[in-house]
């Protein structure tokens, strides 16, 4: 009896300075840089800081920039020809005594003129490019945001691990100084503490382990929210697991993802591009005109010349088949990327949303019952094990069924969250709530 009462007040004893401990240690965590967001918060913080959108925000604006240049006119040529000495003089310019000029000299004004449309079809070029760029953004956004949605999730499921797992090595430490106490007194066989001590061993590595995913999900996110101060930690707030509340049919979320995925509009869009360069290539063929009005001063048939200059190459030689050709392979083969892009992304979206659909069959009020009289159970079956009213077996045996079920509730929570994650990260719009 007496040293039963030992053990106990021994374990009480242990009891109360881990408490101690745990509230040391988180009152030097409440001292840390801790930034507590919502996934919101962290949208519009990855929106007002990322330096890639930024350049990709400038990439935009170059191509605009494009846009209105192509939009104007070959600048015009001067051409001139003077004299500088003639019959033993310099510059012999002025009027003779019979009222004409002396001296010579040329200019002329020439013009390109593009046939064929060829401006409006470089005017189209440039915008098309800019389009791609716009759509180029939206991608990188989506993909960016995607996996900082990915990551806010992560570490929420991996702070409610590592609090599960905190918890449960504390009960361990005071069952095992029990244990070992006990031994000492010869009322406990080694085995029983050998046990208990691997089971110690074996969650202090797991939380290590787990610790160092923390951190490595800790750096991409302030990654990618440009975060460069490393006694930040980022601690999710208020994540949602609930079910959908969107009402659109299968169908028509897969013609809704052809409309506003970022990527596939991309690969439509470069189907276009390539269509006006080709178009392009095609009026290449046919000859720009330059014009050249000019005057010329006592080189000519007459003292004071004035003419028009026309001139055009003569597409004998090269018709520019080659690269007409070119372009046309290039229209074919991205033709073939869209259509592959196509039911790539059609069979993606349907594989998500039945995903999405066998993860929900799982989210049930009565599952999320079974988790809450879980809970209580166990803390039934340790008082149960302090009473002795039942063997260590039977309580390590609920233990690690009680921490893989725990687990696995978590792990499912994640699962509904990055299911619809996945979903919208397809369609490339937030259509699910």
């Amino acid at each position: 009896m007496y040293q039963n009462k030992s053990i106990f007040t021994f374990s009480v004893f242990l009891f109360v300075v881990l408490n101690l401990s745990s509230a040391s240690i988180c009152s030097a965590q409440d001292k840390s840089d801790s930034l507590k967001l919502t996934l919101s918060q962290c949208d519009k913080i990855f929106m007002d800081s990322s330096y890639l959108l930024l350049a990709a925000h400038y990439n935009i604006d170059a191509q605009k920039a494009l846009v209105e240049q192509a939009k104007y006119w070959q600048n015009p040529v001067l051409n001139t020809d003077q004299v500088i000495a003639a019959n033993g003089k310099m510059f012999p310019y002025g009027v003779n005594e019979d009222g004409t000029y002396s001296g010579q000299y040329f200019i002329q004004v020439q013009q390109l003129i593009l046939t064929a449309k060829k401006r409006g079809k470089l005017i189209d070029i440039a915008s098309s490019n800019a389009v791609i760029s716009s759509w180029q953004l939206a991608d990188l956004i989506r993909n960016l945001r995607y996996q900082l949605h990915q990551d806010f999730y992560t570490i929420q499921q991996q702070l409610e691990l590592l609090s599960l797992y905190n918890e449960q090595l504390q009960q361990l430490f005071i069952l095992q100084n029990g244990l070992e106490a006990g031994y000492k007194l010869g009322n406990i066989a080694q085995k029983d503490l050998v046990r208990v001590q691997a089971l110690v061993i074996a969650l202090q590595q797991d939380i290590t382990d787990l610790k160092k995913s923390i951190a490595d999900t800790q750096n991409d996110i302030k990654t990618i929210l440009q975060i460069k101060k490393e006694s930040v930690f980022i601690t999710p707030l208020n994540p949602t697991y609930n079910k959908t509340s969107s009402k659109l049919s299968l169908d028509s979320i897969v013609t809704l993802a052809l409309t506003t995925n970022p990527y596939y509009k991309l690969q439509e869009e470069t189907t276009r591009f390539y269509q006006k360069s080709l178009a392009y290539q095609q009026a290449l063929k046919v000859p720009d005109v330059t014009l050249g009005p000019n005057f010329d001063r006592n080189s000519n048939f007459q003292p004071n010349y004035v003419g028009l200059g026309i001139s055009l190459p003569i597409p004998v030689l090269n018709k520019n088949k080659g690269n007409i050709k070119a372009a046309a392979a290039n229209v074919n083969q991205q033709k073939a990327i869209v259509e592959s892009a196509a039911t790539d992304l059609q069979n993606s979206v349907i594989a998500a949303y039945q995903k999405l659909l066998l993860t929900e069959k799982q989210q049930t009020t009565s599952l999320a019952d079974f988790y809450s009289t879980y809970q209580k159970i166990f803390s039934n079956m340790l008082e149960s094990y302090r009473l002795k009213q039942i063997s260590l077996l039977e309580f390590l045996d609920f233990y690690n069924d009680y921490t893989d079920t725990k687990t696995r509730y978590f792990q499912q929570k994640l699962n509904l969250a990055l299911s619809k994650e996945e979903l919208q990260f397809l369609i490339g719009k937030d259509i699910l709530n």
